[in-house]
Parts: C-alpha cells; sequence; structure tokens
C-alpha cells in the first residue's frame, strides 16, 4: 500500500468512525443476537481467502458491520463493567503508536517510547499521591499489573534464593498471602503460577461494610508462623469488584509494616480515585503500600489495553525479572522495560495514556472521577424513593440494589421469597441485557443476587442516572407478573 492509498483509507477511517462514535447514544447499548447473524455479516466461516479484497471496502464494511454488533462501553447507560470508554485522544494515540511500531523492552529498540513510558509511570504515580520514584511499568491490565508486583513481592519476601532454587529450595516452608474475601481472583492466578500453589492463599474474612477483617487477619497471620509458615504478602483491596468496597488500608499498613509483610494494594479499579476529594480518606492510605495496580483503561479512560504497576522500591523490579545489570547509553542510567515485567516484546501501551493526561490534565480528571463518584450517589438516591427498589451498597462508582415487588416487601426474607428474588433478578437482568436500553452486570451480597450498576463514563449524565430505576422496575413488574 503507497502513502497516498494510506492517506486516503485513512481519512475515510476517521470520518466514518467519528460518524458511528456519535451515533452510539442513540442506539442500544447492545442488541439481542446469536452468534449466527455475527457470522453471516463478516462471512466469519469461509476458509482463508487466496485472493485479496479491496482495501477501501473491506475497512467500510468491516467498521460498520462491527458497530452493528457490539457492545457499547461508550454508552451513556452501560453501567455494566469497569470498562470505560475510550477517551478519542487515545484512539488516535493507538494509531500512532501501531505506525511506528516500536518493541518497548529496550532503551536500543525504542529511545522515544521507553521516556515517554517512564513519564507516564511517574506520573500515575504522582497522580494517586504514590513516591514518583518509584518503579513501574504498563501492562495489559488488572491482572498482569498485579501479577508483576506479586512476584516482586515474591522475590523481596522469600528467605532463600526462590528465583534459582523455586518453591523446592524452602525446604518444605509454604509461602502464604493474604487478602479479603473480596479479593478478586487474580491472586489464584498470581499463586498458581507463581508456584505457590492456591492453598497458600488465605481469604479473610470481612467486616459489616465488606472491608478485611483486621483482627481476623491478625488472628491468620499467628497461626500460619506458629504451624511453619511463611506470611509475606498481604493485598488490600481499593476497590472490590463486585461493590466497590476500601479496605482499611492504613490499619493493614501499619500491620504489614509491624509484621515486615509486603503490604500490595489492588487499585486496579478505584486506585485512581485517590486523587479526588470525594473518595474516601482510607483509598488516600494506598501511598504507603511496597506496590500497587492501577488500571488506566479504567478511569484514566484510556483505550484497552493499559494497566500500571507500581513499586516503591524500583529495585525490587529489576530483583524479581532481570537477569543482566543496568544498561547505560551515552553515559547515562537508561531502563529497558523486559528487566520489569513477562514480556520481551512489548507494544507502546503509554502513548495513549501520556497524550490524555497532557490533553485533559490532572484537575480534568479529578473532575470526571467525581463525576462519576456522584452520578452513583444520585443513583443510590433515586433507587431509595423508588417504591419497587432495595438499596444493597454504595461505594465509589458502584450502586447496588435490587427490585422487590411492593407485595413482597413485607416478607421478602422469608427463604422462598429469598429464592424468588434472586431468580426475579437474574431475570431482569437477562433481559436487560437482552434489550439494549441499559446495561447492568449483578453482585451478590449476603446470599442476595443484586443489580449492580458502576458508572466509570464521561458520557453519561444524570438523565441517564434518572431513567435507570425506572427501566429496571418496568422490567421487574412485568416478569413479577408474568409468574402468574
Amino acid at each position: 500500500m503507497d502513502a497516498a492509498t494510506f492517506r486516503a483509507l485513512g481519512h475515510e477511517l476517521v470520518d466514518q468512525l467519528a460518524t458511528l462514535m456519535a451515533d452510539v447514544p442513540s442506539g442500544p447499548v447492545a442488541r439481542d443476537e446469536s452468534a449466527t447473524p455475527i457470522r453471516a455479516a463478516l462471512d466469519l466461516t469461509r476458509a482463508l481467502p487466496d485472493a485479496g479484497t479491496d482495501p477501501a471496502a473491506l475497512l467500510r464494511k468491516t467498521a460498520t458491520e462491527l458497530f452493528a454488533h457490539s457492545l457499547f462501553n461508550q454508552h451513556p447507560r452501560f453501567f455494566g463493567y469497569i470498562t470505560a470508554p475510550p477517551a478519542p485522544i487515545g484512539v488516535l494515540g493507538d494509531l500512532l503508536a501501531s505506525a511506528l511500531n516500536p518493541n518497548v523492552s529496550s532503551w536500543r529498540l525504542a529511545p522515544a517510547a521507553t521516556e515517554i513510558e517512564l513519564q507516564t509511570v511517574r506520573w500515575i504515580a504522582e497522580f494517586i499521591g504514590f513516591p514518583t520514584s518509584a518503579g513501574g511499568l504498563l501492562v495489559s491490565g488488572g491482572n498482569m499489573a498485579n501479577f508483576v508486583c506479586f512476584f516482586a513481592a515474591r522475590a523481596a519476601k522469600a528467605p532463600w534464593k526462590i528465583r534459582e532454587t523455586g518453591m523446592a529450595g524452602g525446604n518444605g516452608k509454604r509461602l502464604i498471602v493474604y487478602g479479603s474475601t473480596e479479593m478478586h481472583t487474580w491472586i489464584q492466578k498470581a499463586a498458581d503460577l507463581s508456584g505457590l500453589g492456591t492453598a497458600s492463599i488465605r481469604w479473610v474474612e470481612t467486616d459489616a461494610e465488606l472491608r478485611m477483617d483486621l483482627a481476623a487477619l491478625t488472628r491468620q497471620v499467628d497461626a500460619d508462623r506458629a504451624a511453619g509458615y511463611i506470611p509475606f504478602l498481604v493485598v488490600g483491596t481499593a476497590g472490590s469488584v463486585s461493590t466497590g468496597a476500601i479496605d482499611a488500608l492504613d490499619e493493614i499498613g501499619a500491620f504489614c509494616k509491624a509484621q515486615n509483610l509486603w503490604f500490595h494494594v489492588d487499585g486496579a479499579y478505584g486506585g485512581f480515585a485517590a486523587a479526588t476529594a470525594e473518595a474516601p480518606a482510607e483509598l488516600r492510605a494506598l501511598a504507603s503500600a511496597d506496590s500497587v495496580a492501577v488500571d488506566p483503561h479504567k478511569w484514566l479512560y484510556a483505550p484497552l489495553e493499559a494497566g500500571c504497576a507500581l513499586v516503591r522500591d524500583a529495585d525490587a523490579l529489576r530483583d524479581a525479572f532481570a537477569y543482566h545489570p543496568p544498561y547505560y547509553h551515552f553515559g547515562e542510567q537508561v531502563e529497558n522495560f523486559v528487566d520489569f515485567g513477562f514480556q520481551n516484546s512489548r507494544g507502546f501501551r503509554a502513548l495513549k495514556v501520556w497524550l490524555a493526561l497532557s490533553h485533559a490534565g490532572a484537575a480534568a480528571y479529578r473532575q470526571m472521577i467525581a463525576d462519576d463518584i456522584g452520578l452513583a450517589r444520585r443513583l443510590a438516591d433515586v433507587v431509595r424513593r423508588t417504591q419497587d427498589l432495595e438499596l444493597f451498597t454504595q461505594s465509589l462508582s458502584i450502586t447496588t440494589f435490587r427490585f422487590v415487588p411492593v407485595d413482597l416487601r413485607a416478607a421478602a426474607e422469608e427463604p422462598a421469597n429469598v429464592k424468588y428474588l434472586n431468580d426475579l433478578n437474574a431475570k431482569v437482568l437477562d433481559h436487560l441485557q437482552r434489550h439494549g436500553e441499559a446495561f447492568v452486570s449483578n453482585a451478590v451480597v449476603d446470599g442476595r443476587y443484586v443489580l449492580r450498576a458502576c458508572v466509570v463514563n464521561f458520557h453519561t449524565d444524570a438523565e441517564d442516572i434518572d431513567a435507570l430505576p425506572n427501566i429496571v422496575v418496568r422490567a421487574g413488574r412485568d416478569l413479577h407478573a408474568a409468574r402468574g
């Protein structure tokens, strides 16, 4: 493809995308369709073609069909998951990054990209109040950011050369990791793939606010040490996926310091809210952690993929992953990101985040995050005032509630009705997700199946929030009436 053709196709595609993106709010959030029409629309059952296709027609049709058969997290009434709409400058940033196509593994292969990523990491740390001297890198998302920090903790706290001898070098000693029962399941993969095994995880009970119980943590650590195990890592949750619950990070951090345990904060969802005055004060205690995971593709609205691992002691990353000494060039120490994480071949993820932070600035991001939190609180207020709805939790930008028909409200906690309401709300969820008027997900709180609305969306406004309860009630009443 020559430059003139690329220019013409690029202009046409950007024009088409601008129109398609602008039309999203006026359409459904999702469509109720099976795989068959999607396969037919894009001819996805054909064999590999031997002859090529006109690129203009190919791009035009592909863009059209993708927008015709997708779930739109950029829709203002998408409340389903912690998946944000893409900042337009981030979309353009991905185009620019792929045009250059650097391998951001070593400084020599990607000098400008490496320096931009280093600054992006510093900016992210500064934004959430973490030391800017920390080490870090951009990864695919929250799982990988947490994995990087987990392996840094393992290398730092194992009392033997675990990178050389593996778990066998501990002569039967078991490393133990702790987190609340609300902790994300990434920890199971990390324990599994690191060689610890999932039996090394201690799921600590929570209090009435779904926060890790510090007294229970203390008892468990004492019991494990008495049994000859080696506690090494405590994971604090800064915004659980289900309800947005935030552990008492200040208390956990002090406990870890006294016990010589690595304190990691999973802030993949809530970490960026630490920059706002609207967030709970305990969230800002993530600044005392040994490591933090955050996701720019959540509350920085970067296009997928973009996670970030931050480690207070930058050398701990090198100690966990590097196999050669620091790299010097032109008399300066420069960084090779291959020494900081799992990947060798690495894309230029940082550019879209760097551009967005440069474009909007920290103050605008603080305001957008605060707006999302305010909208979720508004939803909780509307739910409280809606006759057929029952509010369960509200934290950060997540509100959970359920539909309870008026005729069952007085007897909602009877065992038969608990089951019926769980089933009914599951049907309400299925109806909403299929019909596309609004999109929510679910959580289970104290054995109750509830609807979960999460606002991480700069397109959402008060009108969208106020509409959601009525949509839920209408669906719930229809389904309840159909019971006969």
